[in-house]
């Protein structure tokens, strides 16, 4: 399934914290994403982290002049797919998990630092049944922090 240019409304036209954590397991210090908007089901999403000089890693990374790991900048990308998964999906959270497959074409272009707002833009470029490839964007202002294409999947949960 290709995603189609549409100008059809958001379906949502935001998700808050309590909903993201309905439908992603991360929690602190890993949840990665503070609010979703533009909710277009199996389409597109944008996610909101709001980046504080209080989250763990400024600590190491770097002292005396923090910037955000690009690694999680892609992280907080996945997890706004996995939104848009989980709710696109309807994904029984309690016996389903979604997990990263692949990334591919990572670019890092801005350094994201404490007192930023991520917007990270994600669209479905492909989906079947339960594997979606997406390629998202991570803005602060208008500036392009970070660009990736990922894919993730649907998979059981195991027993504990």
């Amino acid at each position: 399934m290709s995603r189609s240019k549409t100008t059809e409304p958001a379906e949502v036209s935001s998700i808050d914290i309590a909903e993201i954590l309905s439908r992603i397991p991360h929690r602190y210090p890993f949840l990665l994403v503070d609010r979703a908007e533009d909710y277009r089901p199996h389409q597109s999403i944008v996610g909101i982290k709001c980046v504080t000089i209080n989250e763990p890693f400024f600590q190491g990374h770097f002292p005396g002049n923090p910037v955000m790991p690009g690694v999680l900048i892609i992280e907080a990308l996945a997890q706004t797919g996995a939104v848009l998964m989980s709710k696109s999906l309807e994904v029984d959270t309690e016996g389903k998990t979604i997990f990263f497959m692949s990334v591919d074409n990572a670019r890092f272009r801005n350094p994201v630092r404490p007192g930023d707002v991520i917007r990270m833009e994600v669209e479905v470029l492909r989906a079947r049944s339960s594997i979606f490839k997406f390629k998202g964007v991570a803005k602060v202002g208008d500036k392009v922090a970070a660009e990736v294409e990922f894919a993730a999947m649907v998979v059981e949960t195991p027993k504990a």
